[in-house]
């Protein structure tokens, strides 16, 4: 069983920067597609950022140049970089996997993802 465990959340102001971890235990990352997700209140649950087994990324048209995801596989570790942060990315953040093929398009859809963390909170204050 995959467990997922986000860190790295809090409080900055706008233009600061956060680094978030996934830390995976139960398997190994490398033969997941990991994904990063965020919420905000009232709102849907939508992708950030993911990164496939193969190692190749792919960004939201709001991520992209800002975010970016990588993996450790020493630490079997998944991180989201986050800089030039803007208080539209305040947010409940999650980190999700899942393994098996399925077609790129839809990498980015939350109900592609079979594991999921429980989320750390990112605030930006203006």
């Amino acid at each position: 069983q995959v467990q997922l465990a986000e860190s790295g959340g809090g409080s900055v102001q706008s233009g600061g920067s956060l680094r978030l971890s996934c830390a995976v235990s139960g398997s190994t990352a490398t033969d997941y597609c990991m994904g990063w997700f965020r919420q905000a209140p009232g709102k849907v649950r939508v992708p950030a950022a993911h990164i496939d087994s193969r190692g190749r990324t792919h960004y939201m048209d709001f991520s992209e140049g800002r975010f970016t995801i990588s993996q450790d596989t020493a630490k079997n570790t998944i991180y989201l970089q986050m800089d030039s942060l803007k208080p539209e990315d305040t947010a409940m953040y999650y980190c999700a996997a899942f393994n098996g093929w399925v077609p790129e398009h839809r990498r980015g859809e939350a109900s592609s993802y079979t594991y999921w963390g429980q989320g750390t909170q990112v605030t930006v204050s203006s």
